[in-house]
């Protein structure tokens, strides 16, 4: 099988296929900095911090925790705007389309008078999350040969959380988020430029039956290799689209694509992925980030909070960065099982000493914020990046898109409820407990994910396929 997948296009390969997904770089870039704007505007105006006297009333806290979750709540409508256009304009032409909402929701929120602009920004926001997640991710995996696809797919968390190192570090300078948003309008307009530039993906090319422009893209995304050194690899993805591309009376069979939800080569994969995705949320810890100001004030480590949260973000990126490389000493299998493991144990040593270890208050509080920075890092370089590679990689040709689309709409919508109810949530069953539970939850993860997740690194699509 190695010798099967290996390709040997060469550096000139790697490197046109860095460039190909450069767009999808700064679409991750521009994905960081619309999550984590809720953080520090929620920061700013519930705590009352804003520099700026003409600055509207503080929020409440049922305010800030709608503006927080309002952004995965209309996310899937976003995915299922993406679903419909996605076979017909393809991977490129809808991450072009992304950055709309995304320029137009800036503007919303820089412009904002009241809680009601922010809510609408927030929307929009969710729409351009939506949208671009499946396009992005499906351009990436399509477009990486097998032995590099594990690593250009795990680098794309790396320029997430640089979008989130920007906006944090912009506004721990600035101490003004407005003038931190219209800055960050910089992203969606270079995105546009690069992403005219790339090629689009040959598998989709291969599935509106241009066969030749196909073939021309997969060569300029081999570095311009020749025909024959890029004829294996062309055959192994006309293989993988015989699903999408067979006879009539399959494509009647599987035009209702609900139905295939329940055929066992997407059914296995999907359950698959929607408990990965709920370990993956508990884990990396999203459901706090728009309240990371409150939280940190409440473990009471003597440290400024703006900064701390910018090295925060600064450890995801590292955490990704290394990913990158581990992934291919380690394979997924391993990584996402030690990640998910030490993630577990942390979150109960936090959960413990918050609640039992309370007459050492200055240690302690180093203590908790020590550990939670080693969960952010230590999630970043396993379980978050592996989950988005696995969405891209274990769905068949014919139901790909749809289930992809579905899979992200749910994450996203978990992830509303899990963020919209944190405070009432930590209110009920108190706050360090919080912590105690999603490592419980987590060692439960570690049992399932050691008996049914797969490895897929330095497989083809079509061998991961027929696993399922």
């Amino acid at each position: 099988m190695e010798a099967r997948n290996n390709y040997k296009y060469g550096i000139k390969s790697t490197l046109a296929q860095c460039w190909a997904i450069s767009g999808v770089w700064l679409l991750q870039t521009e994905l960081g900095i619309q999550v984590i704007t809720s953080t520090i505007v929620i920061g700013a105006l519930a705590n009352n911090t804003s520099i700026n006297e003409n600055e509207f009333s503080t929020i409440t806290s049922e305010e800030a925790s709608w503006f927080g979750s309002l952004a995965y709540l209309f996310t899937p409508l976003g995915t299922a705007f993406s679903s419909l256009l996605l076979d017909r304009l393809g991977h490129k032409k809808c991450m072009i389309l992304t950055n709309i909402p995304c320029l137009v929701a800036q503007i919303i929120l820089y412009f904002a008078k009241n809680v009601e602009m922010l809510y609408a920004s927030s929307i929009l926001m969710a729409l351009s999350i939506g949208f671009l997640n499946s396009p992005s991710l499906g351009y990436t995996s399509e477009v990486s040969e097998p032995k590099l696809r594990g690593t250009l797919t795990s680098s794309i968390n790396i320029f997430y959380y640089m979008g989130t190192i920007i906006l944090t570090t912009l506004y721990s300078i600035t101490k003004q988020w407005r003038l931190t948003v219209i800055v960050s309008m910089a992203f969606p307009i270079l995105t546009i430029i690069i992403l005219f530039r790339v090629p689009d993906s040959p598998m989709w090319l291969l599935a509106k039956g241009k066969h030749s422009k196909a073939h021309r893209n997969l060569r300029r995304l081999r570095g311009k290799a020749s025909n024959e050194k890029c004829e294996n690899e062309f055959q192994e993805m006309v293989k993988y689209n015989v699903p999408v591309n067979s006879d009539k009376s399959i494509h009647k069979k599987n035009t209702n694509s609900w139905k295939q939800l329940l055929e066992p080569e997407v059914r296995k994969p999907f359950f698959l992925m929607m408990l990965c995705f709920f370990f993956k949320n508990l884990m990396s810890g999203s459901q706090f980030f728009p309240y990371l100001v409150s939280i940190f004030n409440k473990f009471g480590a003597p440290a400024n909070v703006e900064w701390t949260i910018s090295f925060m973000m600064v450890l995801s990126a590292i955490g990704s960065l290394m990913a990158v490389f581990l992934i291919r000493i380690l394979g997924k299998r391993f990584l996402a099982l030690f990640s998910v493991s030490v993630c577990s144990i942390c979150y109960i040593a936090i959960g413990l000493i918050g609640v039992y270890w309370t007459n050492a208050k200055p240690i302690t509080s180093w203590i908790v914020l020590i550990l939670f920075l080693i969960i952010i890092l230590i999630s970043s370089a396993g379980i978050t990046p592996i989950s988005w590679a696995l969405v891209t990689e274990i769905f068949p040709a014919k139901s790909k898109n749809i289930v992809c689309n579905i899979s992200t709409a749910y994450f996203y919508v978990m992830t509303f409820f899990l963020t919209k109810y944190y405070p009432d949530y930590s209110n009920l069953v108190e706050f360090y407990n919080v912590f105690t539970i999603n490592g419980i939850v987590g060692l439960f993860s570690c049992i399932y994910f050691y008996f049914c997740l797969p490895e897929t690194e330095n497989k083809t699509l079509q061998e991961i396929s027929e696993f399922f």
